[in-house]
């Protein structure tokens, strides 16, 4: 065999193995990949899903020293209520929308940072109130546990608008001084959860905050003479915790 049939005879083996492998990969595209999770119906087509989150603190201080704060007098309080309403399109999948109230007052009527022997600060009387409205438009997907009817996770996308009002007034007598604001809110979150069915129609439900991003803006008039515009714009990738949230959920 001279030089050029050698080089043939290499040519037709190298074009046998490029078939071989354009005929596997053919093959391959034609046949779809399983990863073999098994995914049962958790949450069927057709129901219903309803509930609500509510939450209250309330805190009052008399005499009460934290780090450089003492003699703080004065409460407070947070309320949120917050109904939900999704419906299941397909297995598992489920899509509605919820809405928000949130009401949150602090009243100080006395307070002394002191940062040493002969630097002190009194801030004096501070009264704060904040009231706030939410709408947010939901998709849920549910994924069982194993074959378990009773426990299982969803994972929830939310699109959230709102806004709302506050007032806080500072100071008392001739030194008093108060500033009105108007807000405006704008949320794209990711929230996954866990659910534990206690019946066939009610569950408890524990969600937390793992990544978003946030629109705020904020308009402020102070004595009715000097008004200020503040807009803030961020993105949230990590776990929250101070964002876990607790519900009854029903259904039906």
């Amino acid at each position: 065999m001279n030089q050029k049939d050698r080089y043939f005879a290499k040519l037709r083996v190298v074009l046998t193995l490029l078939a071989l492998a354009f005929g596997s990969a053919a093959v391959m595209a034609q046949e779809p990949f399983e990863r073999g999770l098994e995914q049962i119906s958790f949450i069927p087509k057709g129901q219903w899903i309803t509930g609500v989150n509510v939450s209250y603190t309330q805190s009052d201080y008399d005499n009460y020293k934290f780090f450089i704060v003492e003699n703080l007098r004065g409460d407070t309080y947070s309320f949120r209520v917050s109904p939900m309403l999704l419906y299941a399109f397909r297995d598992n999948l489920a899509a509605g929308g919820r809405m928000a109230y949130t009401r949150q007052r602090t009243r100080l009527n006395s307070a002394n940072v002191v940062i040493d022997s002969e630097t002190s600060y009194e801030p004096g009387q501070l009264f704060a109130l904040t009231h706030n409205y939410y709408g947010t438009a939901s998709f849920r997907n549910y994924i069982s546990l194993g074959h378990s009817m009773r426990f299982g996770f969803f994972n929830e996308v939310q699109l959230q608008m709102g806004g709302g009002q506050s007032k806080i007034v500072n100071g008392s007598g001739d030194d008093i001084t108060g500033t009105y604001s108007r807000n405006f809110s704008l949320d794209v979150g990711l929230t996954p959860g866990v659910i534990m069915f206690l019946n066939n129609y009610s569950a408890i439900e524990v969600s937390v905050g793992v990544l978003g991003f946030s629109y705020n803006h904020t308009h402020a008039i102070t004595n009715q003479v000097y008004i200020a515009d503040m807009k803030s714009k961020y993105a949230n990738f990590k776990l929250n915790l101070f964002s876990i949230s607790f519900g009854v959920a029903f259904y039906l």
